[in-house]
């Protein structure tokens, strides 16, 4: 089960994240980084990790005109990443154009596309998409990922039942918003569930940051995570 979990690497300095990645090392292997860390430590940082034996999931949700995500990705590729991150609202030629990239890169890397980000409530969608539903948002980008070839599909949890019919199994599901107790402290996640509800609803990855990050034994937490999976 620990090798479902992606580690959401969210500290707020280069030292503590190595620090943190060197002590997983042979334990958990899939390790995503975001903006603030690459902000602060580039390719260089990301290249420490992933010599560290780490499979890295470069979370920089690119959204541009097709050719200027193209471009980015053919260049990201070459640095041995397992997996980055586009954006589904970019559209099907920009997705088309990343998928291009990526295969023709020769590397083995998996292109994730963003669905509806966890933090949005229908109320908020609505303010920035008054003529759209979230649900009629995932139904729709999950059709153009499935059409273009893109490897996977990162959703919310609860976004999985509309999402997998379209899918059908043949694109990767990466979820984030996965919390261990249902209800509990209140964050930015609106949309959450826990480990064992994530899997059994067809998440292939969770994606994991402040249960792990905050909790006072950090490997006890992934522990009862990977515990929670295996239930179901």
């Amino acid at each position: 089960m620990k090798d479902k979990i992606i580690l959401a690497l969210d500290l707020t300095n280069v030292g503590e994240a190595l620090n943190l990645a060197d002590e997983l090392r042979g334990g958990l292997s899939h390790i995503k980084i975001g903006h603030q860390l690459y902000a602060q430590g580039g390719m260089e940082f990301v290249t420490k990790i992933i010599q560290m034996g780490h499979k890295v999931f470069l979370d920089l949700k690119l959204h541009d005109i097709p050719n200027t995500v193209r471009m980015a990705v053919e260049e990201l590729a070459s640095h041995g990443l397992w997996a980055l991150s586009i954006h589904s609202s970019g559209g099907r030629k920009m997705l088309e154009e990343a998928r291009k990239a990526a295969d023709n890169s020769g590397a083995d890397i998996k292109l994730l596309a963003i669905s509806v980000l966890t933090s949005f409530s229908q109320e908020v969608w609505q303010e920035v998409n008054p003529n759209s539903t979230i649900q009629e948002a995932l139904l729709a980008r999950a059709k153009v990922v499935m059409e273009t070839g893109v490897h996977g599909m990162v959703c919310s949890p609860l976004d999985l039942p509309v999402v997998m019919p379209i899918l059908q199994n043949k694109v990767m599901t990466v979820v984030p918003g996965v919390r261990l107790i249902k209800g509990g402290a209140k964050d930015d996640q609106e949309r959450a569930a826990t480990p064992g509800r994530a899997v059994s609803a067809g998440a292939d990855y969770i994606v994991v940051g402040r249960p792990v990050l905050e909790a006072k034994d950090r490997f006890a937490a992934i522990e009862e995570i990977a515990e929670d999976m295996k239930r179901v």
